[in-house]
């Protein structure tokens, strides 16, 4: 006698629940006046979009309009085009293009951390000049694999929750 077995219904053992998830969005919470929400709102469905995306939608259209001046350029630029010179996937990198394009932008917070970044020169392609060692503080000398390594460090000195003996020195 042979035994019958039964299919099992559902998903194949091992496989996630779940259609595919996007990793392109991170969550922020965001404050509405109520008016402005059923407007937004009403749109979406105009859109045939969530409110969600409609939010999304329209904020990639505004940065599309917000000029921010370059401080490497006379010509305006928009933050949707410094998108392009300034992204990276590591904060870090991310950072440093940002303060190297857009100084003016910086908050107070962030003007200390890249002064600390700009005065270490662990961090910096050296020359030699008159039998010392300098460097030239520039986005095309920086070297982002010692930046990435001490990353937290120099983020924790700079809002003083670490000493200044933490960041790396000349080796």
């Amino acid at each position: 006698m042979t035994k019958k077995v039964a299919k099992k219904r559902g998903r194949p053992a091992g496989s996630k629940g779940g259609g595919g998830k996007l990793a392109r969005s991170e969550t922020i919470t965001v404050r509405l006046d109520p008016k402005l929400r059923f407007i937004a709102e009403l749109s979406a469905r105009k859109h045939r979009r969530t409110l969600s995306s409609f939010i999304e939608w329209a904020v990639e259209e505004a940065v599309g309009n917000v000029v921010l001046s370059d401080a490497n350029s006379i010509n305006p630029v928009t933050a949707l085009q410094a998108m392009n010179e300034v992204w990276d996937v590591d904060e870090a990198d991310r950072f440093v293009k940002m303060a190297f394009h857009y100084p003016n932008l910086l908050t107070h917070q962030e003007e200390t951390l890249f002064k600390l970044i700009s005065e270490c020169g662990y961090l910096w392609e050296k020359k030699n000049k008159d039998g010392k060692k300098v460097w030239n503080i520039s986005p095309s000398s920086i070297l982002f694999d010692r930046l990435r390594e001490y990353w937290e460090v120099f983020q924790g000195v700079a809002d003083g929750r670490l000493p200044k003996e933490r960041l790396p020195v000349e080796k």
